[in-house]
């Protein structure tokens, strides 16, 4: 279920996503790194070229897919993440619930087409829009072919 205003808000928070995106990548210069590290204990996002630091944010975790399970899981409902990292997950799903958004209010999404990075990426947006985030970053998964969707909340030069 979900109201009628809704898919046209989304498709909005999905064009504002890629705006954010670009101009974090113009910015920061964040297709020229060839690392990334997460760090769950500290909240950050670590982006470096040749062994150098070069941009540090501050993440929250907003949700997971998984292409052996054939679903997307919002990071509220993973048990094995850090709670601190996980309060705008938790305003998104009381968003869903207050607005009638099955999609943002039940723990998993499937897609029958399959496409979960698709969904994994609206989802994203749709918290990025409503926590007012500065883009979101997709790390692969290497285990089952999914991603896990960090949204950036700053971004700064690492010192």
């Amino acid at each position: 279920m979900q109201p009628d205003w809704y898919p046209a808000w989304r498709d909005e928070a999905i064009e504002q996503l890629k705006a954010k995106n670009a101009r974090a990548n113009k910015e920061f210069r964040l297709g020229d790194c060839s690392r990334y590290d997460y760090d769950l204990t500290a909240g950050t996002l670590l982006f470096s070229q040749d062994q150098v630091a070069k941009v540090v944010t501050e993440i929250q975790i907003v949700g997971s897919t998984s292409t052996e399970a054939g679903n997307w899981l919002w990071a509220w409902a993973n048990s094995s993440l850090p709670s601190e990292l996980l309060s705008d997950a938790k305003l998104v799903r009381s968003f869903g619930e207050q607005n009638g958004i099955d999609e943002l209010a039940q723990s998993y999404v499937t897609d029958a087409d399959n496409a979960l990075e698709v969904v994994g990426w609206e989802l994203s947006a749709v918290m990025a829009r409503i926590c007012d985030g500065l883009g979101i970053y997709r790390c692969p998964n290497r285990e089952d072919g999914g991603g896990f969707y960090l949204m950036l909340k700053s971004i700064n030069w690492a010192s």
